[in-house]
């Protein structure tokens, strides 16, 4: 699905992004995964070295205009372009009480969650409408489009994330550019274990939806392949919610 293709996909040393990484990679694509740590990147890369088309692990701090530049660069000079850009580095420093969040943690949040996204777009985006094709996909989350308790900045990163989405499908669209967003319910990751750690926890999400499992990053990586690949060429501008039906319950 996915031969000859050159995906970036940030955030990719584990949870979902490695899961993406992987699909993509098995899907016959040269994949340039980013992380903030060269050693964790190396691992993921030698555990998924069988896959089909190839991982290349680069260090990139998604927070910083530096690192972003330096991981387009290279994969520039490693394989010359890239067809496919998958934004899903993402943080939730800022968990607890709106009124008890500072700036700081304010600042993060959107340096991580949003313009990280907007600094990778702007930087490989350009190259795609050229070319005539192109696909990006944002990872967001159904916390974008119905706020979750004791995540304000985070619900806020993620439905600015989904606007981000859909202004920048309709500019590029004519120009062979495709821009979606997934996003995601409760999935089994490092990332929202708080929401999901324990038993009871665990029972009370999965009982309040109509799939009874928390989502797993391979059922995320199945979406984000389909909007990578040719198969999603009519889609753009969209919101592919995957959350077990939580949104509907």
């Amino acid at each position: 699905m996915l031969q000859d293709k050159i995906a970036i996909v940030t955030g990719a040393s584990r949870g979902i992004g490695r899961a993406i990484a992987e699909t993509f990679a098995r899907a016959g694509a040269s994949v340039v995964i980013c992380g903030r740590t060269q050693e964790t990147l190396d691992r993921v890369a030698a555990e998924l070295g069988p896959a089909a088309g190839g991982i290349l692990p680069v260090a990139c701090h998604v927070g910083r205009a530096g690192d972003i530049a330096r991981l387009v660069e290279q994969t520039h000079s490693a394989f010359g372009r890239v067809d496919i850009l998958v934004n899903n580095a993402g943080t939730n420093v800022a968990w607890g009480p709106a009124l008890e969040i500072d700036e700081e943690r304010f600042d993060k949040m959107i340096d991580i969650n949003l313009k990280s996204a907007f600094r990778m777009i702007q930087a490989v985006a350009p190259g795609m409408c050229q070319r005539g094709s192109g696909s990006i996909v944002n990872i967001a989350s159904i916390a974008g489009l119905r706020p979750l308790a004791n995540s304000m900045v985070y619900n806020v990163t993620k439905a600015a994330l989904i606007m981000m989405t859909q202004s920048y499908a309709l500019e590029l669209g004519p120009k062979g550019v495709r821009v979606n967003a997934i996003a995601p319910g409760f999935v089994e990751t490092a990332l929202s274990e708080h929401y999901w750690k324990g038993e009871d926890r665990r029972r009370q999400l999965v009982e309040r939806q109509p799939i009874r499992h928390l989502g797993q990053p391979a059922e995320i990586a199945e979406m984000a392949l389909l909007l990578a690949s040719d198969r999603g060429s009519y889609i753009t501008g969209q919101t592919m919610v995957v959350d077990g039906g939580r949104m509907v319950s």
